[in-house]
């Protein structure tokens, strides 16, 4: 299996629980491993015959900077089917922070895996 990734994607996005969440904007970072066959861009040299990460991030980065959820957790599980769904990835991990979110920590967020991890 090989995996084309996105890593550290910085968003400012409205998140969190508080009032006072709700009212400011706060940075999310996402790192993001996708199953992908590359063969066939490899032996074409062509976009076309690639999962096109700058697509993916600038979709994720619209997605994320228009949402308004609470939770990471309901963030991830959305991002995650997005990427599913609109990209046709079979198998991904997500891996979602949410930097200067708890004193003392650099950060604090969810990891997940979703879909069917491909043989190879």
């Amino acid at each position: 299996m090989d995996i084309v990734y996105i890593n550290d994607l910085k968003v400012d996005t409205v998140i969190g629980i508080f009032d006072w969440e709700r009212r400011i904007r706060q940075t999310v970072s996402l790192d993001l491993e996708m199953a992908a066959d590359i063969r066939k861009g490899a032996a074409s040299d062509h976009i076309d015959d690639a999962l096109d990460y700058k697509s993916i991030g600038k979709r994720l980065i619209a997605f994320i900077e228009s949402s308004e959820f609470q939770l990471v957790e309901t963030l991830a599980e959305n991002v995650a089917q997005l990427v599913l769904n609109e990209f046709h990835v079979p198998w991904l991990k997500l891996r979602l922070s949410k930097p200067g979110a708890l004193r003392g920590a650099r950060d604090v967020g969810v990891i997940i895996e979703r879909g069917e991890r491909p043989d190879g």
